[in-house]
C-alpha cells in the first residue's frame, strides 16, 4: 500500500480547521475538514488510509463518542485529539481509549507537523494489516460450516487422526476437507493459512 494517508480534520471551530488544513496542504499533505462527528461519518472512505484529527468538545457527538463508533467499526485511523481546555485525565481517557496523541490548541506548527507525519507512516500500516485481515476474513467466508468446524480444529494444532476421531469420522475425509479449505482459501498451504488466521485473531 503506496497510498500517501489524507488527514481528516475534524472540528467546530471553522477558523481553527481551515488554517490547519491550509498548515498541511503547504507542506503536500491532503486534508479533508467536517464541522462536526456527524458530517464526518456521513462522508469519509472507511477503507482509504487516514489520519483522524479531533475536537474534544464538540455540539453533538463529542470527540470521545466518535472515537467509540470508529472502534466499534474496526476503522484502523491513528486517532489524535486536540482541544483548547486539555488536562491530564482528559489526555490520559484519550490515550487509553487508542488515541495516539493529544493536542492543546493553539497548534504548534512545527509540532502538529510532526505528529502528522509519523502518524501517516503508522497509518499506511494499519491500514495494510486491516486489509490483510478482512482478506482472511473473506477467504473463510468460502467455507463450509463442516470445513470450519474442521480447520477450527486444525488451528488448535490436532493432526487429521485427532481431528478425526473428534469429529467421528474418518482420517480420509478430513484430509478431503484440508485440501479443499486449501483450494478455497487460495492458502499455499494449510499451515500458512492457520499462520494468517494466527497472526490477524479471526475468528474461524
Amino acid at each position: 500500500m503506496t497510498e500517501e494517508a489524507v488527514v481528516h480534520i475534524v472540528d467546530d471551530d471553522e477558523g481553527l480547521r481551515q488554517s490547519l488544513a491550509f498548515l498541511l496542504e503547504s507542506v503536500g499533505i491532503q486534508a479533508l475538514t467536517y464541522p462536526d462527528a456527524g458530517t464526518f461519518l456521513a462522508e469519509f472512505d472507511p477503507g482509504e488510509p487516514a489520519v483522524v484529527i479531533v475536537d474534544v468538545r464538540m455540539p453533538g457527538m463529542s470527540g470521545f463518542q466518535l472515537q467509540e463508533e470508529l472502534t466499534e467499526r474496526g476503522y484502523p485511523a491513528p486517532v489524535v485529539f486536540c482541544s483548547a481546555h486539555g488536562d491530564i485525565p482528559m489526555s490520559v481517557r484519550a490515550l487509553t481509549r487508542g488515541a495516539v496523541d493529544f493536542l492543546e490548541k493553539p497548534y504548534e506548527q512545527q509540532k502538529i507537523l510532526e505528529v502528522v507525519q509519523r502518524q501517516q507512516q503508522q497509518a499506511r500500516h494499519r491500514f495494510a494489516v486491516d486489509a490483510e485481515r478482512r482478506d482472511v476474513v473473506r477467504r473463510l467466508e468460502l467455507l463450509t460450516q463442516r470445513e470450519r468446524e474442521v480447520l477450527r480444529l486444525v488451528v488448535e494444532g490436532l493432526s487429521s487422526q485427532v481431528v478425526a476421531r473428534t469429529l467421528g469420522t474418518s482420517v480420509k475425509t478430513i484430509d478431503v476437507h484440508r485440501a479443499r479449505i486449501k483450494a478455497k482459501t487460495g492458502a499455499q498451504s494449510l499451515g500458512a493459512l492457520v499462520r494468517d488466521i494466527l497472526t490477524h485473531r479471526v475468528e474461524v
